[in-house]
């Protein structure tokens, strides 16, 4: 009896360390997006979101119709039963969702090409902090003194970053808001597989962007650089990392993957540092230090429980 107790309590710790490990995994990838989005550089920031969605289009519905048939319809069953006001609120937060999306992911890979791949490292650490003041003003979730303290500190560190660069500091918080209303709006939405709301919203993106394809007129990129580089975009950085999300969250805490997505930025301004040479001026130092410690006492009773673990 003993060994199966011993044994049981083994598979239950391997597990787990499966689920930590995919929750890592999936911060750690983002985390180096910022070099694919490099290589195509020399392209319009449009055309890279454009190429981006479609593609990622392309491959996520194949990908759903081919092996997730099961979750599928068990959606298209939940939202036919939902009241009309369900289905209502169902219908205009997937078009919120995928507008804001739409524009975190713009904007994202504007600043990467054209402005600093700091600003993003930087909207995407303050993120949090953002998500959860949205949360406190349009859903009412109550924050701890702590917390609003922190929250504090990070306004502080963006206006250090804007003093030193109002261009920085404006893409930063545009990234940042973007994502976070798009993530309050997940939040909200709940009851439907993430895959599959994915691929929804990717399918209202290209609601949006085959007009402005025909009015724009652009000729379709060429070179394997271009379609090389957007395809490890669409499925590396951005259906593989989501599918490694959904399937840590189904056992590991959100708030301990609300941490661990700290290692997104972290990499990336690394990488702004080491890998793409980009100068920091001294206020930055200050601007992130005080974001740091903003972050460490944003996060304080997670870390406390994680330590005890």
């Amino acid at each position: 009896m003993e060994r199966l107790i011993v044994a049981k309590s083994i598979e239950n710790t391997e597990s787990r360390r499966t689920y930590f490990l995919a929750a890592f995994l999936a911060p750690f990838i983002w985390g180096f997006m910022s070099i694919p989005v490099r290589w195509v550089k020399g392209w319009p920031a449009d055309d890279i979101l454009n190429y981006r969605i479609l593609t990622g289009l392309l491959i996520l519905w194949s990908y759903i119709v081919l092996f997730r048939r099961t979750a599928l319809s068990k959606d298209i069953r939940h939202f036919r039963a939902l009241a009309i006001q369900g289905k209502r609120n169902a219908i205009g937060l997937t078009i919120f969702a995928s507008i804001c999306i739409f524009g975190n992911w713009y904007t994202y890979i504007y600043a990467i090409n054209n402005i600093s791949v700091q600003s993003a490292a930087f909207g995407y650490m303050i993120c949090p902090l953002i998500t959860t003041f949205a949360a406190f003003i349009l859903l009412k979730e109550q924050l701890s003194v702590i917390k609003w303290i922190a929250l504090a500190l990070a306004l502080l560190s963006v206006c250090l970053l804007a003093t030193g660069s109002l261009i920085d500091g404006l893409w930063s918080l545009g990234i940042a808001s973007l994502y976070a209303f798009y993530l309050i709006s997940q939040r909200v939405l709940q009851g439907f597989d993430k895959l599959n709301v994915l691929a929804v919203q990717l399918a209202i993106c290209s609601l949006f962007i085959i007009p402005i394809l025909f009015i724009q007129g652009h000729a379709l990129p060429q070179g394997t650089t271009f379609w090389t580089s957007i395809i490890l975009i669409a499925v590396v950085f951005t259906i593989i990392p989501l599918f490694l999300s959904m399937y840590a969250l189904s056992k590991i805490s959100s708030s301990t993957t609300g941490v661990l997505l700290y290692v997104n930025p972290i990499i990336a301004f690394l990488l702004a540092i080491f890998y793409f040479k980009e100068e920091i001026d001294p206020h930055k130092y200050i601007a992130y230090g005080i974001l740091i410690v903003a972050i460490v006492l944003f996060n304080s009773s997670t870390l406390r429980k994680l330590l005890k673990r």
